[in-house]
């Protein structure tokens, strides 16, 4: 019998990021072939080793999954190698355990122990678990599991002198006739049966454990309460929103006055003529028009950071979990939905971590519906000229208003993605399956880094993109010369064409000017406005962009200006992206046509609401 013969078949499994690829390599010493499984192209990889026993190993690193219930491609075929429907079972599975995460692997183990094949518990990373203060009763695991139980560090060789010394003792024993896999998936509860014998026995063996690691178990019974939570999660968007208004008024208020003062300034010292208008009315009053509202933007990125950096987040999507498959959405969803309240560029590429392509056309589709940060300068704006600084019992009135808007545009998602699922992209939706986090002090260091990044990147924007465009909204809304108001400029000729369009829902010709160049970004709409207002606005635009919009707009028109927003694909950028990653322009010009289509018919069921309702 040649050695290759009589080479025993293990199967090396785990879930993702539990150091399976580092086992591997050590074991084998990185002399893999990887192959494709038979149909799919999906790659496992295969490695050969000698035992210090001269036992030979043939050892296959499978795709990493979290459970018996395959959710993707990968899963799939590394669960169906392990019950041998590919042909032959595994003579023997490493199961690899991360150490500091007992409480969430060990029920994939017990899964496993369920097919009947024999089997090895491998606790990786084993030393880091003891430096963090875990404290381990490994014969009491074994005793519970009935399996047999190692230790091993995968970074080093004599961290895995023990797995080996096991392996050998495991082979020796192991017979020709083997129990052979059940050969099936298990039913939903049985898994629910595995997850409260795994805490179960994770209680009994953990003898300690960190605070942190305590202190997370405390708090999750209350923030993920199936009633409690919810509540909580709303409690704390509320107060985010809140906060953006409050906390920033005199932030606000200064930079607007800075800009004012320093508009008035160079108006005063530079002589009359083109170069002092462009400085003026389209530098000054476009770009200043939008960086007043660098406060709100930070606030509201140090709240999504530190609810990132703390643990809170990953809390956040179980929750929403329940809810989403409702509609019909992925769980999987919703952090690429959550990624697209900064941006909808990084949330739609974030959604190549769902596996069906139908759940990720759609997460795609509604990632334009979430309020993204450039959204922010267009509500601020509207909701300080329009909406009275005044108190509804304990909660600012201007809060509520742009808490509501971030609402609409979540429940407008939502309610798309239900039909959508039951149309264009039919598929069974997959439950979200994540590790937790526990919770966790967030890195000063780290916290301001991405809080500047954040915060760089919008001035970066307001000095490029919204530069660039008010200079060119200038020209066109001052020239030619002989115009004497703006319908007569070119800025106004072009404006005309849409107003015509969008009369209808309340729309004047500044905004149809506006809207134009707020294609570019959506907060380039404000500057395209102060721009459009400073050089025509005369006496009404000396007290700033917000007073001139109080007396040049009605509240219908304002309220029908906000509605647009929340549906509006105002972003080029944006609709690009779709391109990249659907591989399509077809469906990058349906979902211009479908945003479109709401924000038209959702602005002008605003509009003659509040004109019916006499505001």
């Amino acid at each position: 019998m040649t050695a290759a013969a009589a080479a025993t078949r293990i199967a090396l499994v785990g879930a993702p990021n539990c150091g399976k690829s580092t086992l591997f390599n050590g074991l084998t010493g990185g002399r893999a072939k990887v192959a494709n499984y038979p149909g799919a192209t999906v790659e496992t990889r295969h490695g050969r080793f000698e035992t210090p026993g001269g036992r030979n190993v043939d050892l296959i690193d499978l795709p990493g999954f979290y459970g018996m219930s395959p959710r993707s491609l990968d899963e799939k075929i590394a669960l169906e190698t392990v019950l041998g429907k590919d042909g032959a079972a595994p003579e023997l599975i490493l199961a690899l355990v991360d150490a500091a995460n007992l409480r969430t692997h060990l029920q994939s183990v017990l899964q496993l122990r369920a097919i009947g094949a024999p089997m090895i518990v491998v606790l990786n990373m084993y030393d880091l678990a003891l430096r963090d203060g875990f404290e381990i009763d490994l014969d009491k695991l074994e005793q519970e599991l009935e399996l047999p139980v190692v230790t091993t560090n995968a970074t080093r060789k004599a961290g895995r002198e023990a797995l080996l010394s096991k392996l050998d003792g495991v082979l020796a024993h192991l017979t020709d006739i083997k129990p052979a896999p059940a050969g099936r998936y298990p039913a939903p509860e049985d898994i629910r049966a595995h997850q409260g014998a795994a805490r179960r026995i994770a209680d009994a063996a953990i003898e300690h454990e960190p605070l942190f690691n305590r202190a997370t178990r405390i708090i999750d019974r209350f923030v993920l309460h199936p009633l409690l939570g919810p509540v909580i999660l709303a409690a704390l968007l509320f107060f985010m929103f809140q906060a953006v208004f409050t906390w920033s008024t005199g932030p606000v208020d200064f930079l607007d006055a800075s800009a004012g003062a320093l508009g008035g300034f160079v108006g005063a010292h530079m002589p009359a003529g083109w170069l002092h208008d462009l400085l003026v009315d389209g530098v000054i009053a476009g770009v200043g028009s939008v960086v007043v509202f660098l406060p709100q933007i930070v606030i509201l990125f140090t709240f999504i950071l530190l609810l990132e950096a703390s643990g809170y987040m990953a809390r956040a999507a179980f929750l929403m979990d329940e809810i989403m498959h409702r509609f019909g959405l992925n769980g999987r969803a919703f952090i690429p939905l959550l990624s697209s309240f900064a941006c909808a560029i990084p949330g739609i590429m974030a959604s190549r971590v769902i596996e069906n392509d139908r759940d990720r056309l759609t997460t795609i589709l509604i990632a334009p519906l979430m309020t993204c940060s450039a959204r922010l300068p267009v509500y601020t704006l509207i909701i300080a000229a329009f909406i009275p600084k005044e108190n509804v019992g304990p909660f600012n009135m201007q809060g509520l208003v742009l808490f509501a808007l971030y609402i609409a545009g979540v429940v407008s998602a939502v309610l798309i993605a239900f039909l959508f699922k039951r149309t264009i992209a039919k598929a069974r939706s997959q439950p979200l399956i994540m590790e937790l986090p526990t919770y966790k002090v967030p890195n000063a260091k780290d916290f301001f880094i991405s809080l500047w990044m954040r915060a760089s990147a919008f001035l970066k924007r307001a000095g490029t993109v919204i530069l660039a465009t008010s200079v060119i909204l200038w020209f066109l809304a001052a020239f030619p010369a002989s115009a004497t108001t703006l319908r007569e400029s070119f800025a106004g000729r072009i404006g005309a064409l849409l107003e015509p369009l969008l009369a209808p829902i309340g729309f004047n010709l500044e905004i149809a000017i506006a809207l134009v160049p707020g294609m570019a970004a959506r907060e380039v709409a404000v500057g395209a406005l102060g721009t459009v207002y400073a050089v025509h606005g005369g006496p009404d635009n000396a007290q700033g962009l917000s007073e001139t919009l109080q007396s040049a707009w009605s509240l219908p028109t304002a309220l029908a200006f906000l509605a647009w927003y929340v549906f509006a694909p105002q972003c080029f950028a944006t609709l690009a992206t779709i391109r990249r990653e659907t591989g399509s322009w077809k469906w990058s010009g349906f979902a211009l046509l479908y945003l479109f289509t709401l924000a038209y018919a959702g602005a002008g069921i605003v509009y003659w609401g509040a004109r019916a309702a006499g505001l």
